[in-house]
C-alpha cells in the first residue's frame, strides 16, 4: 500500500535494509534482555521468507506480534493455522468506498479476509485506524465501527490520529483531531483513542 500518511517512507522505499544474519545475530544476544520481536513495514507479509523468520524468532524464545495491513490473507492463514504468532495488529485503513483513495490500492477484499480469519482464529490481535481528517471524516468512522460490527467484531478498536510535521510517504497535508472526545464505542465494540 501507498498510504500518504505512512510514518515509514524509509522503509516503504526499500531503504536501510539489513540482512537477516544480522538481524539474528543482535536477537542472539540479546537473549534474555529482550521478550519479543515485532515484524512490521511497509508489510512484513510481503516477505519471501517470513514464516521460516518467525519459526527461528520463536526458536530463540522471543514472542512475536505482526503489524500487518491484512493485504495477504494467504500468508496470515498459514501463520494462524500454525500458531506462529502471539499478537497480531490489523490496520483497517477505510471502507471500499474510500479505501484506494486511502491506500492507492484495490485490496479491500484482501484486508477483509484477513479480517474474517482472526476474527475466527484464537490468535489474540486488535484492530487499528490512524486517522487523518481529510481522509476519514465523523460519518466515514462511525461507518467504519457499523462494518465492525456486521462482521460480529468484539473487543477494543484503537484510533490513532496522524500526527503532524513529521515524514511520511506522501503530503497529505495538516489534520485535525475531528474524533477526539466524542463516542463510538457499542455494546460489542470499545473504540479507544490512542
Amino acid at each position: 500500500m501507498r498510504c500518504s500518511y505512512c510514518y515509514n517512507p524509509d522503509i516503504v522505499l526499500g531503504k536501510g535494509k539489513l540482512s537477516m544474519a544480522k538481524v539474528m545475530d543482535f536477537l542472539h544476544s540479546r537473549k534474555g534482555i529482550l521478550d519479543g520481536v515485532v515484524l512490521s513495514g511497509g508489510e512484513c507479509t510481503l516477505h519471501k521468507d517470513l514464516i521460516p523468520i518467525i519459526k527461528e524468532i520463536r526458536a530463540l524464545g522471543y514472542f512475536v506480534k505482526i503489524d500487518t495491513n491484512g493485504s495477504r490473507p494467504k500468508v496470515m492463514k498459514q501463520i494462524l493455522e500454525k500458531n506462529l504468532v502471539d499478537y497480531i495488529a490489523l490496520d483497517f485503513k477505510a471502507l471500499p468506498e474510500s479505501f484506494q483513495a486511502v491506500t492507492s490500492t484495490d485490496l479491500f477484499a484482501e484486508f477483509e479476509e484477513t479480517l474474517m480469519l482472526l476474527i475466527r482464529s484464537a490468535t489474540r490481535f486488535e484492530l487499528r485506524t490512524t486517522v487523518h481528517a481529510d481522509l476519514i471524516k465523523e460519518k466515514d468512522f462511525s461507518a467504519m465501527v457499523c462494518f465492525l460490527e456486521s462482521k460480529h467484531y468484539k473487543g477494543n478498536y484503537y484510533v490513532q490520529h496522524f500526527m503532524n510535521q513529521v515524514p511520511t510517504l506522501g503530503n497529505p497535508g495538516y489534520s485535525g483531531r475531528a474524533l477526539l472526545n466524542k463516542d463510538f464505542s457499542t455494546a460489542h465494540i470499545q473504540v479507544v483513542f490512542r
